[in-house]
């Protein structure tokens, strides 16, 4: 099985974008040709402003707040292969996990924030013990997405 969640991530992208553009536009309108009449609604300038960049900033950094990451997975083969990277405002470095499905130990789940931020982490038998990867933020992932990846691991789980 492979597959990416590219399509959330360029989503989110072009989320930010519209937000930008909008909020430019605001901008333009409001202070430099004032072509918008104030109070609007009952607020003033700096009240639409204020609501606007909170909007903004809820839009631009929640991905980032709750750790959204690129995440391609890949169980054909002889190797699990996991290929992340973080997808905020700016980008991060690209990471990759390869291991041998006989040299497979396990994984495990970890929650924060109420299961708003959840990571996959990966074990792998070695000759000292096994070797706890860093973890891959799933949480940008749809529900089917983390129970095909569940799904995968858990056939390559060793059973004792």
């Amino acid at each position: 099985m492979t597959f990416n969640n590219s399509k959330t991530i360029i989503s989110l992208r072009i989320r930010l974008f519209v937000a930008t553009v909008v909020f430019l536009i605001y901008i333009i309108l409001t202070y430099v040709t004032k072509l918008i009449k104030y109070p609007l609604l009952g607020m003033s300038d700096t009240t639409w402003t204020l609501i606007l960049i909170g909007i903004y900033f809820f839009i631009a950094f929640l991905p980032v707040f709750l750790s959204y990451q690129y995440v391609s997975y890949s169980d054909e083969g002889d190797s699990i292969i996991i290929r992340y990277f973080f997808s905020g405002i700016v980008g991060g470095k690209k990471n990759s996990i390869e291991i041998s499905k006989e040299t497979f130990a396990g994984y495990e789940i970890e929650s924060k924030l109420f299961g708003l931020k959840q990571s996959l982490v990966l074990f792998q038998r070695m000759k000292e013990g096994a070797a706890k990867y860093p973890p891959v933020h799933i949480s940008s992932l749809s529900r089917e997405e983390k129970s095909k990846i569940l799904a995968s691991l858990n056939k390559f789980v060793p059973r004792v």
